[in-house]
């Protein structure tokens, strides 16, 4: 007589009693494994520190919500322009704020201010002035690329030129270089 390769099977039918208890099995593994939880998944090898992941930066600073260093009496302040970008590098947004007295005639002199904050919740302050009002300027085309603001600034060749009329035009740009704004001028004095 040959044997079968396989050999005969005692229980070929599967009984209630047989599924009870493979559902109690899979219940309890899944029980265990809802304890017993890896470590929290890094991208780091071993052997390496781990590095903190950032949070994400909040929004650049509204000029609506800080007081800017502008004394302008009973007309107020009326910002003109504001351009937004991370300036010093640490990943959060800046705004450069061009600011003047809201005066219905004439053309005040403007001053540019730099808003930051410390955090998404944190309110916003003025941490530079690029250009003071004191300096009798005017500032048009503000833009901030890759952490450099850029500015036209309008202003006098002497004390007698009136403030409607800037006869002098130049192209300038700031950076931020250990720990302060740097300026430069970006090409000869441009005349009006």
């Amino acid at each position: 007589m040959q044997h079968p390769a396989v050999p005969e099977l005692a229980h070929t039918r599967t009984r209630p009693i047989h599924w009870v208890a493979t559902a109690a099995a899979l219940a309890g593994v899944i029980a265990a494994s809802s304890l017993l939880q890896p470590d929290a998944a890094t991208a780091v090898q071993e052997g390496r520190p781990r590095v903190e992941a950032r949070k994400a930066p909040g929004p650049a600073p509204d000029p609506a919500d800080v007081k800017l260093p502008l004394d302008c009496g009973p007309v107020g302040v009326r910002v003109v322009q504001k351009a937004s970008g991370d300036l010093d590098g640490d990943g959060t947004p800046e705004t450069v704020a061009v600011a003047r007295c809201d005066t219905g005639m004439g053309t005040p002199p403007s001053g540019v201010y730099v808003l930051t904050r410390t955090g998404a919740e944190a309110a916003p302050r003025v941490v530079a002035t690029l250009v003071d009002p004191e300096d009798r300027l005017g500032v048009t085309e503000l833009t901030v690329r890759g952490g450099t603001v850029l500015a036209t600034l309008l202003g006098y060749s002497s004390p007698e030129v009136p403030n409607c009329c800037p006869d002098e035009r130049k192209r300038t740009t700031w950076t931020w270089h250990d720990g302060r704004f740097l300026s430069a001028d970006t090409g000869r004095a441009l005349s009006a």
